[in-house]
């Protein structure tokens, strides 16, 4: 029987040519960036998944192309394998194995799952699909996509290693603190900022329905934040202080609460901040539920004293270095390519152009590109940081990127990508109470939760262990 015989006559069936115009749809991985057009497009957890999924696929197109094709070839199936109909209008004259299409599809659902499991469910049948149809046309052995398809996932997994994947775990907060019981949310004052949540969605009017004897602030963003808090604190003489934002506004929110001894109340509205993720208050129905029961929590805050100026609280995140030029670079670009591939972007460009800063660290003069200053743990200590386990020890978690080594920007961008961030000679982790940081030459600017505060020389950074009392 010659190798034309193999295969029987079929009639054409309808899913013949939709399988062919998907397999030709994901040459070069066109259907996968379409698909991330709209993941971009919703944003959130779906943009950061896509992201992970082009950066997974682009990994394996790289390993099967470059490097399986040619070192282990292997023919394709004959013409007459499949019917005349059913197969490819061009057959590709590379190697067979492994099938670039598998390992592409596999590698970017993969990815997408670490992400958002539930994009990736319904991406799943679509990467199958395209999967089958590359035997179905003719132009592999089934062998082929089934080796394509492990090395695909297997890259997407491996990314684990220098990206972490954030833990959806809240982190553990200190002891309960007692707070007033207020089911409708009288006695309750809420700073609410306008630009937060989507589009279609008005903050202010789900907060009233849910709180309607609440009282809401809508906070203007050409006053100062703070004096509108103390303003509006000193009016109305609430019982607990609310806020509904970003990073930027719960900041200032939380200082005011601390200052006035209030309990606090976040409502993120649409808005998925990171001191929302890490302490677990992502519901605006869960925070009502607390508000009226009275349930609170403890934790920690940290503030920052930037030469003879007032101290400034941060509840995330304060740096100095090159991260603050990296902040103004990302929300420059982040309304053309997202927030993550800004970031990403921003800091590439940073770390290229930055020069060394001249600092004393408690007293230890050293040469760093950035130094970054955590309230509480942050996980993973060996990668860049993603989440907090816990947020009641009272510690700091400083990190910083030394400039006094050979080689150092090449070896730390390396250690980054490779996954070996915490063996290398330029990156140093610390956990501390407090940390005095002098810098030699010019002030530099200071970054505390994502904002550009302010300029200095002298920088005091201090835990104020369970300084909040946060319901929840």
């Amino acid at each position: 029987m010659t190798t034309s015989e193999r295969v029987l006559p079929t009639a054409p069936l309808a899913s013949d040519r939709g399988l062919r115009a998907l397999s030709r749809a994901a040459d070069h991985g066109v259907l996968w960036f379409a698909i991330s057009a709209g993941l971009f497009a919703i944003g959130g957890r779906p943009r950061r998944a896509a992201v992970r999924g082009l950066l997974s696929l682009g990994g394996a197109s790289a390993l099967t192309n470059a490097v399986l094709k040619p070192v282990l070839p292997r023919r394709r199936p004959p013409v007459g394998w499949v019917a005349a109909h059913r197969q490819a209008r061009r057959v590709p004259t590379s190697s067979s194995f492994p099938s670039g299409h598998s390992a592409s599809a596999a590698a970017y659902v993969t990815g997408v799952a670490l992400e958002s499991p539930a994009t990736a469910a319904l991406l799943a049948p679509v990467a199958a699909a395209v999967a089958y149809s590359r035997v179905h046309i003719g132009v592999h052995w089934p062998s082929d996509v089934v080796v394509g398809a492990a090395v695909g996932g297997g890259i997407a997994l491996a990314t684990r290693r220098w990206w972490a994947v954030r833990t959806e775990e809240p982190a553990t907060l200190g002891p309960t603190s007692e707070a007033p019981e207020m089911p409708n949310g009288a006695g309750l004052l809420v700073l609410v900022n306008p630009g937060s949540g989507t589009a279609d969605d008005d903050p202010a009017a789900a907060l009233s329905e849910l709180l309607p004897e609440a009282t809401l602030v809508e906070s203007d963003p050409d006053t100062d934040l703070e004096a509108q808090l103390d303003d509006a604190i000193a009016r109305v003489k609430p019982r607990a202080l609310g806020v509904c934002g970003g990073d930027g506004t719960v900041v200032a929110a939380a200082a005011a609460a601390i200052r006035n001894d209030l309990a606090f109340a976040v409502f993120p509205g649409g808005t998925l901040n990171h001191f929302a993720r890490d302490t677990g208050v992502e519901d605006i129905e869960a925070t009502r539920e607390a508000v009226a029961e009275g349930r609170a929590t403890r934790l920690d805050v940290a503030e920052v004293t930037a030469d003879e100026q007032d101290p400034m609280i941060f509840v995330n995140t304060a740096s100095l270095g090159g991260y603050p030029d990296a902040v103004r670079l990302r929300e420059r670009w982040e309304h053309r390519m997202g927030k993550w591939p800004a970031a990403a972007a921003a800091m590439v460009r940073v770390l290229a152009q930055a020069q060394p800063l001249e600092v004393s660290m408690d007293g230890r003069r050293i040469a760093v590109w950035m130094l970054f200053v955590g309230n509480g743990r942050y996980s993973p200590a060996d990668q860049v940081p993603m989440s907090r386990p816990e947020l009641h020890n009272g510690l700091l978690d400083v990190r910083c990127l030394r400039a006094d080594r050979r080689w150092s920007r090449t070896r730390l961008l390396w250690a980054a990508a490779t996954g070996t961030l915490g063996g290398s000679a330029g990156y140093e982790r610390t956990m501390v109470a407090d940390l005095e940081v002098r810098v030699h030459g010019e002030a530099i600017s200071l970054a505390t939760d994502g904002e550009v505060v302010g300029k200095g020389n002298r920088f005091r950074f201090t835990s104020r262990p369970l300084a909040l009392r946060l319901y929840r």
